[in-house]
Formats: structure tokens, sequence, C-alpha cells
């Protein structure tokens, strides 16, 4: 029998890490793809793990990187597009090249992977890593945010495509909370201290959960933990107030209590040194579970007479006193 091949972009830490971890535990022999050489060094060591070093933004560099993983591991049938990047700052002070570098590793990276995935691939699972923040905008995270509002947008087309053709590869999303990643250790900030997840926070591995979920269901869309519900459902009823909500404590909500070393190196070019780990530094504030729901089947109960307006009521009012 022939053993599962996945391969999974941004693999080397953070929920990609983790994603990679749940798909050995599952059997899968896995590609990991990332800029980090030393971290894709470290996981060679471990059982069923090749590595291919390529910034995902490069479509080229890319391409070779998968080209030469299939060529060890075989073709895939599962797919995770994971890899991120963000910087904690106001608009006016990014620079229209670090825009857009955000966006084409957050964005044009899953565009550039899910091409060479069906490439790739006969049939199986793609799996495009969102956030509840597509939804629900913060401050101070724009090109992160406009990237992952992309990937909405973008993944819904394709999909209405793949079930045009009756393609046998499932295209799913997997919209995700705070997480406490090695991001808030190594990404660009200007805030006045060190940013954290805005809480609740959640461990990777919750969100390693709801991509297995969405490859197990062949589910269009996962929510992972109750603050996506909180950003998604009562956006569409209260846009305005969550705009003024945000624009008093959404900052603080990102703002940590431990002071940022000035002059710290980011990952916005360059990959930085940091070990090859799904967990960052908020451990002790993250939970080791969450809910987590297919999308579509919570809008319908949302919808759905006496189910679904006691449900909406609950999140309003949670939100509100939150």
């Amino acid at each position: 029998m022939t053993q599962k091949t996945a391969i999974v972009c941004g693999g080397s830490a953070g929920v990609g890490r983790a994603i990679v971890d749940a798909l050995l535990a599952r059997g899968y022999r896995v590609g990991a793809i990332a800029r980090g050489k030393d971290r894709l060094a470290e996981m060679e060591t471990l059982d069923g793990v090749a590595t291919a070093s390529a910034d995902v933004s490069d479509a080229e560099a890319l391409s070779q990187a998968v080209g030469t993983l299939v060529e060890q591991l075989g073709k895939p049938s599962v797919w995770v597009n994971a890899a991120m990047l963000t910087s904690f700052s106001p608009f006016p002070k990014v620079a229209a090249d670090e825009f857009r570098r955000i966006v084409d590793v957050t964005f044009i990276g899953q565009v550039n992977g899910t091409r060479l995935a069906l490439e790739h691939m006969d049939r199986g699972n793609i799996v495009n890593v969102g956030s509840g923040l597509a939804y629900r905008p913060v401050p101070f995270q724009g090109a992160y945010c406009a990237a992952k509002h992309a990937i909405n947008g973008f993944t819904s087309s394709l999909r209405s495509e793949l079930l045009r053709e009756k393609s046998p590869i499932v295209l799913s999303l997997v919209q995700l909370p705070a997480i406490n990643t090695p991001q808030f250790d190594w990404a660009r900030n200007r805030l006045e201290d060190m940013p954290q997840p805005a809480p609740p926070i959640f461990q990777p591995e919750v969100a390693a959960r709801g991509v297995m979920k969405a490859i197990d269901t062949d589910a269009r869309e996962i929510f992972v933990g109750t603050s996506v519900l909180k950003l998604t459902l009562p956006n569409f009823f209260l846009p305005d107030w969550l705009d003024r909500k945000l624009a008093s404590s959404g900052a603080e909500m990102q703002k940590s209590d431990r002071n940022e070393p000035g002059g710290r190196p980011d990952n916005l070019w360059d990959p930085v040194d940091y070990p090859s780990r799904a967990q960052g530094s908020f451990g002790d504030r993250a939970k080791d579970d969450g809910m987590i729901v297919d999308a579509d089947l919570t809008r319908k109960l949302a919808l759905g007479g006496l189910v679904g307006v006691p449900l909406i009521v609950g999140l309003l009012i949670g939100l509100l006193l939150g």
C-alpha cells in the first residue's frame, strides 16, 4: 500500500509545524517548505519528513522546491498553505514595499501554493489557512487583514471552478483565532510593547485539529474557536459598532505586558534565528482545546429560526460583554 503524502507550505514553525506533526501522527510522509534553512535542517531529523527551502511568494523558487519534494515523496493527497507574515504597525508607518511583502507572502504565497497543488495532485484535499480577521479586521495589521480577506475571495472563486469541473480535489478554508505561535516573537513591531495574540489565545495544536477536521470531512470552511464566531456572525449585524469598539480597544488587545527589546530582528525579509517549534511565548495564557465547527452548518443554524435566534443573541451578548 502506498504511503500517504502531504505538503505543508510554512511548515517549519507555528501553525504549519503543528500541522506537520498532526499529519505525521496520521502516518503521512510530509514535505515541509519554508525559508528558514536551519529550522528545516532540524526537521530533517524527524522520521517521515523531507524539506525544501523556498519563499512562497517566489513562484519559480516554490515550483522548484515542490518538484524536489514530489520526486522524493511522490504526489501529495493533502496540501496545506500556512505561510504568513504580518507587521504590528499603524498604516501610515508601513511603507509600500512592506505592505506588498506581507500581502505577497500571506496571500500570493497561497495562490502560488494552490496552483502547484493542482499541478501535482490527482485527488485529495487542499487547505488554505485563513483567519477570523478576514471577516472582522483589527487595527494595526492592515496588510495581514487584507491578505486574509483576499484568501477568502480567491478560495471561493477557485472552489466554484473545481466544482464546475467535477474535480476530485476538495478546497477548504480554516479560519483561525489568535494562536500562540512564534510570529509574536519575530514579526515587525511598532507598538509600544511586545505584541500578543488577542485573547482568548489557543495553542497551535488546536489549529492543526481544525485543519485535520477539514481534511476528514471535506468541509468547505471550518471555524476554530468561539472568538472566530464572535468576529464573523456579529460583524454582519453590527459592523459600525465593531468599528468603534476596535478603535478603542483593538490596539490594546494586541499589546502584551512585556517590554519589547529595542531593535530586535524581524522576519519580514529574512528568517530569524528561532527553533523549529509550533508554540510561541504565550503558552501560559493559551488554551489547549477549543471549539471546532463546520462554518456552513453554523450559518444554517444561525438562520434556522428557533435555534438560530438564541445563538445570534447569545453571541452578540457575549461580544458586547467581552
